[in-house]
């Protein structure tokens, strides 16, 4: 199976999908930090419950995407030179974020080599799926009530805790207090210190939200774990669900796991090649994130 969907790509035109473009990669960052600035601009011009929710989904789904970075960072797609592409990807996407690029990696690299078998680390995340749709509920009001942010936080400071002696540990603490620091100055040089509270706030809510859906569409409820085809699943997202649920082109999860070096951006054109030449014609392909998540709601 491996063999055969290699087969339907010619050698030039894998080099080609495998091109880093130092460029695009900055519109991606710029994109994401331009939505998170218009996010606060919209609640300082015209404050309220409505535009308090909208930027908590669009700032939510931008930390996201600055993950999503990170994790390019993370198989060094982001940038074509290594020591750039590992600063960038702490320093503007991982760090603000409470994220860490080395950590993250040597975590992620284990996923992809052991996917769907018992040293999978993200295989929890799949497992339990699916269920009923009240279960669904209770984890989706946990998101968004912030418990699950407070959690994730509280598991984030006992690994700091743990890496005290560390180096690499030190640095991230720094990376995260300088980066969210930073934030906070501009949005005070802005005169608008308070929205900050919405960085925090989406972090612990509508991110945690995101990520869970995230996780549910990349690999939960697939058709065949032995089958790189069938292992994991890519989400044919419309434009707003790209804009909230699917930044940087994460949708395309099946995809990034057949070739993991292949940039964000090229993504949909491997989705098309592999397409068009009828390789997904029994992939794990599901049309939008709603129908991913009636799926993963479908039990009893």
């Amino acid at each position: 199976m491996t063999a055969a969907w290699r087969d339907a790509l010619a050698p030039e035109e894998v080099k080609a999908l495998l091109a880093i473009d130092d460029a695009r990669a900055w519109v991606s960052i710029g994109i994401d930090w331009a939505l998170v600035a218009a996010a606060f601009a919209l609640v300082a011009r015209a404050p309220g419950p409505l535009t308090i929710l909208v930027a908590l989904l669009v700032i939510g789904g931008r930390q996201l995407g600055l993950a999503v970075l990170m994790h390019e960072a993370a198989h060094r797609t982001l940038l074509r030179r290594r020591r750039w592409n590992d600063l960038v990807g702490n320093w503007l996407c991982a760090y603000p974020v409470w994220g860490d690029l080395h950590a993250y990696r040597a975590y992620h690299l284990r996923h992809h080599a052991k996917t769907w078998t018992a040293e999978d680390p993200d295989l929890g995340l799949a497992t339990p799926f699916p269920i009923t749709g009240r279960s669904l509920g209770r984890k989706i009001w946990r998101d968004l009530s912030g418990q699950t942010g407070l959690k994730r936080a509280a598991a984030t400071l006992r690994r700091e805790r743990g890496r005290r002696a560390d180096f690499m540990g030190t640095r991230n603490r720094y990376g995260v207090v300088i980066t969210n620091a930073a934030l906070l100055a501009v949005l005070t040089l802005a005169g608008h210190p308070a929205l900050y509270l919405l960085w925090v706030g989406a972090w612990l809510t509508t991110y945690s939200l995101v990520m869970r859906i995230r996780s549910i569409a990349e690999h939960a409820m697939i058709g065949d774990p032995a089958d790189p085809l069938r292992n994991t699943r890519t989400t044919l997202a419309a434009w707003w669900e790209r804009l909230v649920l699917a930044p940087n082109r994460v949708n395309f999860h099946l995809e990034h796991h057949l070739l993991p070096t292949v940039p964000h951006y090229r993504l949909p054109r491997l989705h098309r090649l592999l397409r068009e030449r009828g390789v997904l014609e029994r992939a794990c392909v599901t049309r939008g994130y709603v129908a991913v998540l009636r799926a993963a709601a479908s039990a009893g």
